[in-house]
């Protein structure tokens, strides 16, 4: 198989979270909304821009026990998208740092996990330096 990227990425929010859902990826993060094609657009999604992927939110009913299953997010700089999430009352989540990618976690209004950082450097060069 020859991969040539990630399309796209899938994660659940619960019936009814049209607004809830618009107002953090698109208000808060800042991201583009994407019209689905219109064959599926009777599934209840809800698309938004990932540079030149996609970030696909489907209907599911929430689960109790949250995952640490996640998806990274590169932005040009992580502690302006930190302030933003702080200011809208999101917590961050520290985590264990890695050389030249500064980064932290934080879940979405449904319990989603989502990893933030800014590519610095080679890590390994930073290790071994």
């Amino acid at each position: 198989m020859q991969c040539l990227r990630v399309q796209h990425v899938s994660l659940p929010r619960p019936a009814g979270s049209e607004q809830e859902t618009r107002a953090f990826y698109g208000g808060v993060l800042g991201l583009e909304e994407a019209q689905p094609p219109k064959s599926i657009q009777g599934l209840d999604l809800i698309w938004f821009r990932l540079g030149n992927q996609e970030l696909h939110l489907f209907r599911e009913d929430p689960v109790e026990d949250p995952s640490r299953r996640h998806l990274c997010l590169e932005v040009a700089d992580v502690g302006v998208v930190r302030e933003r999430l702080v200011e809208a009352g999101y917590p961050v989540e520290e985590t264990i740092p890695i050389p030249n990618r500064p980064r932290f976690f934080c879940r979405d209004p449904f319990g989603n996990l989502l990893e933030f950082t800014t590519i610095l450097g080679d890590y390994e060069a930073a290790e071994n330096g």
